[in-house]
């Protein structure tokens, strides 16, 4: 794996940095190396935390996991998402097919239900045309109004900007997430 180009910060940390990754960890887990990394920009960090979409929000759990997977997928983010693979997809209800899936370009659609399968196809439009045809939008709203539409895309788009910064940093891999070639 290629050396990343701007490492982590390591404790300790000045108070305010501490004070986030406080926040947003759980008690005695440290800090994420994409936390650390994104640290050498206080005002960054505090914006990627204040614009965090992980709270409980208006899509359910399993279907705002799947979105994360897929994107990070389609974006080549192993680092994202194997920490969401690692910290969230049981909790979520994922299965090792369900994860599997995230990751195949033609996945096979019948493990999934309708609306998630019309959410694979909502990240894929997005990340190629960096939009949502009208045929697919319909769909859509079959199944979800347009607070729960905004989050979709909010997610989409949010989890495209963690893919680049991994990717164009060279994140290192947490030790704890799993790798692409564990599922694939």
């Amino acid at each position: 794996m290629p050396i990343t180009r701007i490492a982590p910060l390591e404790p300790p940390y000045e108070a305010e940095v501490a004070a986030a990754f406080e926040r947003v960890m759980p008690p005695g887990m440290p800090a994420l190396k994409l936390f650390r990394t994104q640290a050498h920009n206080k005002r960054v960090l505090q914006r990627m935390f204040a614009g965090n979409l992980l709270d409980k929000g208006s899509i359910d759990l399993r279907e705002r996991e799947l979105i994360i997977l897929r994107t990070c997928a389609r974006c080549g983010s192993e680092y994202e998402w194997g920490v969401h693979v690692a910290l969230f997809a049981e909790k979520a209800g994922l299965t090792k097919a369900d994860i599997a899936a995230s990751l195949r370009a033609d996945p096979d659609l019948s493990l999934l239900s309708a609306k998630e399968i019309l959410l694979f196809k909502t990240v894929d439009e997005l990340h190629d045309s960096s939009g949502i045809s009208d045929a697919l939008w319909m769909a859509l709203t079959h199944y979800y109004n347009a607070a729960q539409l905004l989050e979709i895309i909010n997610l989409t788009g949010s989890y495209h900007t963690v893919s680049f910064i991994t990717n164009a940093v060279i994140v290192e891999l947490e030790s704890f997430a799993p790798r692409f070639a564990e599922f694939r």
